[in-house]
């Protein structure tokens, strides 16, 4: 469990979250590639966590790596944990929110300069703060 002051009963993370995101940030699971809403998304802004709102990535920091994902190369390290993860026979790296524990995605060491870190979220598990308002529709 995360350090952070954001918890809720699981009937409420039930009643706060759809059910794919509940799925995904609460039991750990994964969207369909390609499926999700900010894996194009080229606006200027914030991601932010879906089950609390913390700042977790910028779009500075995301780029098109084909994996069907949205992909960051960074993230708000302040806000994320790492958590090694060996489920389903692999061995990877967990990103979930320091702020309320939800799996976000996972962490892997392929990505571009300057980190060649590639953060594969979930979109589901994120919600997108446009910089301005002509951009919410990117």
């Amino acid at each position: 469990m995360s350090d952070g002051e954001f918890t809720l009963s699981d009937a409420e993370w039930r009643e706060r979250l759809s059910s794919e995101a509940y799925r995904v940030l609460r039991k750990q699971g994964t969207e369909p590639r390609f499926s999700g809403e900010h894996v194009d998304r080229t606006a200027d802004g914030v991601y932010r966590c879906a089950g609390c709102g913390t700042e977790l990535f910028t779009s500075e920091t995301k780029y098109h790596s084909g994996c069907g994902w949205p992909s960051f190369y960074a993230a708000e390290e302040s806000n994320i944990e790492l958590r090694r993860d060996t489920s389903h026979g692999m061995d990877r790296t967990e990103v979930v929110c320091a702020t309320c524990d939800g799996h976000l995605g996972h962490v892997f060491d392929d990505g571009p300069d300057p980190t060649g870190e590639r953060y594969c979220i979930n979109s589901v598990a994120l919600d997108f703060d446009p910089e301005s308002d002509d951009d919410a529709e990117e």
